[in-house]
């Protein structure tokens, strides 16, 4: 099986565009190119997909246990070519010092990924051999098989760079990427803007993916990427027959202000029989008919106005809700069921209504990182005491009297470090700022798939 990760040296050394310009390259080549991403990422996936039309999955070693990540990688790559796998920061950096503890370094040792490493060779010389020796002997167990300088101007200072590092690391340098804004991609407070809300990708890719061609050696990438195949103990099959349901439809918000998904999320519930029916909040009058609603995360205080002008479709979400249908909403979800929504320009609009409050966005993240909620109360998902893992990221705060529904903290080499009240349960409606992957506890999906049976 052919698999590579592409790690950086740490956040903002270029390994999005490096890794971006690779899969383009690669399909161009009229390859299959499967990608990952390793962490919780949604927008970094986003454009993994736009670029190679498969549905980049995510590997988040947190919430998801080695057996059920190599099940995700399994089956996604079974009909690829080959795997491109992004990683996330730096190579080493995860939750706390462990190196084994949710870094790319681990996944690339726990799927045998021969590792590609981006270095900010910005104003380097032979001092770059000094930090990829670093990186390389720090875990000698990672399998950093190849070099990309990034930030290079020139031939002849890529040249002193390669035999530098070649010379004194062992690891060969696959070319170089110079300085071209082209092409950076649009960012706002959370990261990239997703490739649902961009014009004109194509070409910016394309061009992109001929400029790598240039300096990157693909074709040796490709020979690099050979590695083992991936075994998994993990196995669905026992949970679907077990909660499988008929006749069953789940109505899915999607559109440019709801788009946050893991996608295994929503193949399980295709897996267990449900048809899934897409609406968009901004611009549907009707929700579809159906005895499930799934509202992800995403911006909705970007598009607050149309939300809020588009009061047809949160009444009839709103019916749903009293309906006893239910409704499970993250992040942005939990915005778009509340009473209000506050834009940073102090600007007011209406909302679903469900929950009585106000989103307000704040001028920094509220929270960041992972997180465990422990269930106070009965909800759809969670029973009382039950815990889900999952992360919260978000730049908005929900005031209101609501009592919540879990009780959150964050842990740290068993210690907790912080612990909050969040997320709101009433009848058979859950929202919460708390994004997660089902596959980390699947009797709480169990619980979801008996509520909309009853």
């Amino acid at each position: 099986m052919k698999k590579i990760l592409i790690a950086g040296t740490n956040s903002g050394v270029g390994k999005t565009t490096i890794s971006l310009g690779i899969m383009q390259a690669l399909t161009k080549r009229n390859l299959k190119v499967q990608p990952y991403k390793v962490g919780p990422d949604y927008i970094d996936p986003s454009y993994h997909t736009f670029i190679t039309k498969r549905n980049s999955r995510n590997l988040d070693s947190y919430m998801l246990d080695d057996e059920k990540i190599k099940y995700i990688v399994k089956n996604a790559s079974k009909d690829a070519d080959i795997s491109v796998i992004e990683g996330v920061m730096g190579l080493y950096d995860g939750y706390g010092i462990d190196l084994d503890d949710c870094t790319s370094s681990y996944t690339s040792k726990m799927l045998k990924a021969p590792v590609i490493l981006v270095i900010n060779a910005k104003a380097m010389a032979t001092s770059a051999a000094a930090m990829v020796l670093g990186y390389k002997m720090l875990d000698k167990n990672v399998n950093i098989a190849g070099v990309i300088a990034n930030n290079v101007k020139s031939e002849s200072h890529y040249n002193i760079l390669k035999e530098a590092i070649e010379t004194y690391t062992g690891v060969e340098v696959l070319g170089y990427f110079p300085p071209n804004k082209e092409f950076s991609l649009e960012s706002r407070h959370l990261g990239l803007i997703p490739s649902v809300e961009m014009d004109s990708l194509k070409a910016k890719f394309d061009n992109l993916a001929e400029e790598i061609e240039k300096y990157i050696n693909i074709d040796r990438i490709i020979e690099i990427a050979e590695s083992e195949e991936i075994e998994s103990s993990f196995d669905l099959n026992e949970f679907i027959d077990k909660n499988k349901v008929e006749d069953k439809t789940i109505a899915v918000a999607y559109d440019k202000a709801f788009n946050f998904y893991y996608r295994e999320n929503l193949e399980l519930f295709e897996k267990l029989g449900m048809k899934i029916k897409y609406f968009s909040p901004i611009k549907d009058k009707k929700l579809p008919s159906c005895d499930y609603v799934y509202i992800g995360g995403g911006f909705p205080e970007i598009f607050a106005k149309e939300l809020h002008d588009n009061k047809e479709i949160r009444e009839e979400i709103f019916k749903a809700y009293e309906k006893n249908i239910p409704i499970y909403a993250e992040c942005g979800g939990l915005m778009y069921l509340g009473e209000k929504l506050q834009d940073k320009e102090n600007n007011i609009y209406d909302m679903v209504g469900v929950f009585q409050g106000c989103s307000k966005m704040t001028s920094s993240l509220k929270r960041f990182g992972y997180c465990l909620g422990e269930a106070k109360v009965d909800t759809i998902l969670a029973k009382k005491n039950q815990i889900i893992k999952g992360h919260e990221f978000h730049h908005s705060i929900f005031e209101s009297n609501e009592e919540c529904a879990y009780h959150m903290r964050k842990v740290k080499d068993n210690k907790v470090i912080d612990e909050w009240e969040g997320g709101y349960s009433k009848k058979n409606t859950l929202a919460t700022y708390l994004h997660t992957h089902f596959y980390n506890n699947l009797d709480c999906i169990a619980n979801f798939i008996k509520r909309g049976c009853e």
